[in-house]
């Protein structure tokens, strides 16, 4: 899954992109002006932890999103973060929070509230000024004849330009299939889900900001960096919970933007490996085995499925077995969150 990072200048972007993907900022400050850039954010993940405990694998993999670090959106000026974004997935709008006397605001003063209604007002008149270009377009058509496809693309235009016209806000429209197909490829940013993470100072991490809005996620920046610069894993769980928080700030919102795009994981262990896989809530599981390899999906014959909790309370797959609580499933099965599979098939 792809997820572009948007923001303004100095809103924090840059500095949660090299978190969450490893990439230095040294790197990202000789990036040409208006240019993207991508890393893998592997989505770290307690269970795939456990797992890794338990098996002693050879190796181990999370679960990943592909972060696109966008150019920054810059009001009334050209809209180079734009093409970048519509082929994301999802978009994850980062708002200034913090306030500091070292790094300046293109506004002059901090405002969050102001800052996410400027950024919703961007997207949205982005998507007005597509949405009115192909309505122009297919009046002109319309004069030599419409087609079904076209007469239902117009329509369902018309219904999206009147609502960002009436709301002028960021919603998330649910268009059935057969309203989504005709203006799939306009890659409009309303239909894209849509994760808002406030960057805050120490203090308001835990405890809320002005004017942050209860959907929204508050990271720290600067904490995430001490966070980063710990040696073990015990010293950050330790950091943290003297901040009155559990999760890192940046595993919250990897997590959270793998979730707001109806996103799950599945796991297959063993002791060559325990790895976390990436499918959409709902998958049945033949879909499932594709993802593992597509042989499975092909020549799937049965799933033997483990609740990871189960797994993890049992001690052993032998013991779990000896439970009862191994289940053999056959293609109709949606796989669950946490749904540990081994998949038989033949080809």
């Amino acid at each position: 899954m792809k997820v572009a990072l948007l923001g303004y200048e100095q809103s924090g972007k840059k500095t949660f992109f090299s978190l969450l993907t490893g990439k230095s900022l040294e790197s990202l400050a000789n990036r040409k002006e208006g240019e993207s850039v991508e890393g893998i954010a592997p989505i770290r993940d307690p269970r795939v932890d456990a797992l890794t405990a338990l098996y002693q694998p050879e190796r181990m993999k999370y679960a990943e999103n592909n972060i696109v670090l966008c150019p920054n959106v810059l009001e009334g000026g050209k809209r180079d973060w734009l093409e970048a974004a519509r082929k994301c997935d999802l978009l994850c709008m980062v708002v200034r929070a913090f306030t500091s006397d070292q790094v300046y605001h293109p506004k002059g003063v901090v405002d969050a509230p102001r800052d996410r209604t400027a950024l919703e007002s961007e997207l949205l008149l982005a998507d007005l000024e597509l949405i009115e270009k192909r309505l122009d377009r297919l009046a002109r058509e319309k004069k030599s004849g419409q087609t079904n496809q076209q007469a239902l693309e117009e329509k369902v235009l018309t219904r999206l330009k009147e609502t960002i016209e009436t709301e002028m806000r960021v919603l998330h429209i649910r268009l059935d299939p057969q309203e989504l197909e005709p203006i799939q490829s306009l890659n409009l940013l309303m239909l894209k889900p849509v994760v808002w993470a406030y960057n805050v100072d120490e203090g308001a991490l835990a405890s809320g900001g002005a004017g942050i809005s209860e959907e929204a996620f508050r990271v720290s920046c600067l904490i995430e960096r001490e966070i980063m610069a710990l040696d073990t894993q015990e010293e950050r769980i330790a950091y943290l919970k003297d901040l009155g928080v559990s999760v890192s700030g940046l595993d919250r919102l990897n997590q959270a933007t793998y979730d707001a795009s109806g996103l799950m994981s599945f796991y297959t262990s063993g002791k060559d490996e325990v790895r976390a896989w990436t499918i959409r809530k709902g998958s049945q599981a033949p879909t499932a085995g594709g993802k593992v390899h597509s042989d499975i999906e092909r020549g799937f014959i049965r799933v033997e499925v483990m609740k990871c909790e189960d797994l993890l309370a049992a001690g052993s797959e032998a013991a779990l077995k000896a439970q009862g609580k191994i289940y053999v499933k056959g293609r109709d099965y949606v796989i669950e969150d946490g749904d540990i599979c081994h998949f038989r098939f033949n080809v």
